[in-house]
């Protein structure tokens, strides 16, 4: 199983970003999806969760409003398009896969790769 995300960057404060994670190895739409985040001396915490179709999904406060997940069942994708971005969004971001939705946070099934997001202000 793969989980491989790209998309992070350096943005100034206010801009945009779009992370994608492309998954392999697996029956992507038996998983819901997820993107979690991790600063430097900060624990990983969650950011948003999608359904296995894609008909519902969930953020934390700190983001709602500025952060859309979406995701493929075709390309076997899920995306987070990040707006508004604050200094406070950098970190890497990592995606997720878990069977059961809403996710759980510690039983996350398989990790992906981080992507570094910096925001500058």
């Amino acid at each position: 199983v793969q989980l491989q995300a790209s998309g992070g960057g350096l943005v100034q404060e206010g801009g945009s970003l779009r992370l994608s994670c492309t998954v392999s190895g697996l029956i992507f739409n038996n998983y819901a999806m997820a993107w979690f985040r991790q600063a430097p001396g900060k624990e990983r915490e969650f950011v948003a969760a999608i359904n296995w179709s894609g008909t519902h999904t969930y953020s934390r406060d700190s983001v709602q409003g500025r952060f859309i997940i979406s995701r493929d069942n075709i390309k076997n994708t899920v995306d987070l398009q990040m707006n508004s971005l604050k200094p406070e969004d950098a970190a890497v971001y990592y995606c997720a896969a878990d069977v059961s939705y809403p996710i759980t946070p510690l039983g996350m099934h398989y990790w992906g790769n981080g992507t570094q997001v910096t925001v500058s202000s």
